[in-house]
């Protein structure tokens, strides 16, 4: 589809001309595009974005929430001493206040931030050092939001870790078993039915008030944090389209399950699939040392459980799509939602063996 991308930031509080609008980066999401503007022969960079209607119908909602958070992370970065416009996400807000622009021409939703110089955003873990910023990232964004109510925001994607409603619905991809794909995969089937009593832990704690509803990211991985080109320490997280109550446990959960395995996400060779504790350990000392004070014994006593819970969530996610007849994930090649699923329950074999280990370093933080 082409856009007329200079009626599109001419509706933004932007000043100057519009030089150059090229796609950018490498979010499958949204569409993601690189916008320069000069005025008086300055230049300025920006991020334009296309927000993924399908995913996101209601952009009001995704919009406030972000800009509830985003506004509450610029005030206390500048409490703090340090710059908001270089360490949070900066709205750019329409022309007549609005946090994103309705293009009817095309029916679609478009929003504009500031981009962020001088930092880059890793698509994998290069080296151990980038994985422990990464760390320190997303603890420092749950502390700064750690007194923010959580119930303000909406839930742009329901139940997107009630992992008791991800059971029955996978349940129901087995019952249903749409493509004939069950008969073949008993042993995955009963890796998941057997591990059923993890889905009400942490969902019951918050239930129940034991556990803080706190804002989550839900997309805790190392391209989501940009690292300075020069020091690589932890500028800023991005992306925070799915930010949502829920628990910290869910963010530190998803962290490790993505980045303290040795292997690729579809890896169909298991012998090169394990569980890096010593990434645990880096992971978890950062993590905490950017959560400080704010973290509960609650969260601090089920951290190392949420990694095996995001695993365990993420590979019935995997299995139930594989059931479907890979209707969900995108796919390239025949198993690979299967190969998904194989390498998350390895993950969960192993993160279960080293859950006392796990415990002691959590506890030793």
């Amino acid at each position: 589809m082409t856009y007329d991308f200079d009626k599109i930031i001419s509706r933004f509080d932007i000043s100057g001309k519009l030089v150059s609008c090229s796609r950018y980066g490498e979010g499958h999401i949204n569409e993601t595009y690189l916008a320069i503007t000069e005025d008086n022969g300055k230049e300025t960079k920006y991020i334009l974005q296309r927000i993924n209607g399908k995913l996101f119908p209601d952009a009001d909602k995704l919009m406030s929430n972000i800009c509830l958070v985003t506004d509450f992370n610029r005030k206390k970065i500048a409490e703090r001493g340090g710059d908001p416009d270089r360490e949070s996400l900066t709205v750019v807000r329409t022309r007549d206040g609005r946090p994103y622009y309705h293009d009817e021409t095309t029916d679609s939703n478009f929003r504009v931030y500031v981009f962020i110089t001088g930092a880059i955003a890793y698509q994998t873990v290069e080296k151990p050092e980038h994985f422990y910023e990464s760390a320190m990232a997303f603890g420092n964004f749950a502390n700064l939001l750690a007194e923010f109510d959580a119930t303000k925001l909406y839930e742009v994607l329901p139940d997107f870790h009630n992992t008791e409603k991800r059971f029955g619905d996978f349940e129901n991809s087995l019952l249903k078993n749409a493509v004939g794909r069950a008969a073949g995969v008993k042993k995955e089937i009963d890796f998941v039915l057997k591990r059923k009593d993890y889905c009400g832990r942490i969902v019951n704690l918050l239930k129940s008030g034991e556990m803080p509803v706190k804002v989550t990211h839900n997309d805790t991985k190392l391209n989501n944090v940009m690292l300075d080109e020069t020091t690589s320490k932890y500028v800023a997280v991005i992306d925070l389209d799915t930010i949502m109550p829920g628990s910290i446990c869910y963010d530190f959960g998803d962290s490790i399950r993505f980045g303290c395995n040795t292997g690729a996400e579809d890896e169909p060779d298991l012998n090169k699939v394990n569980f890096d504790v010593n990434l645990f350990k880096s992971y978890a000392k950062g993590y905490l040392t950017a959560l400080g004070n704010s973290v509960t014994k609650t969260e601090r006593d089920n951290l190392a459980f949420g990694a095996i819970l995001m695993t365990y969530e993420c590979g019935m996610r995997f299995l139930a799509d594989y059931l479907d007849g890979d209707v969900y994930f995108r796919t390239t090649r025949a198993n690979q939602n299967l190969d998904r699923a194989r390498t998350q329950f390895k993950l969960i074999e192993d993160m279960e063996k080293a859950l006392p280990e796990m415990e002691r370093i959590i506890a030793e933080n």
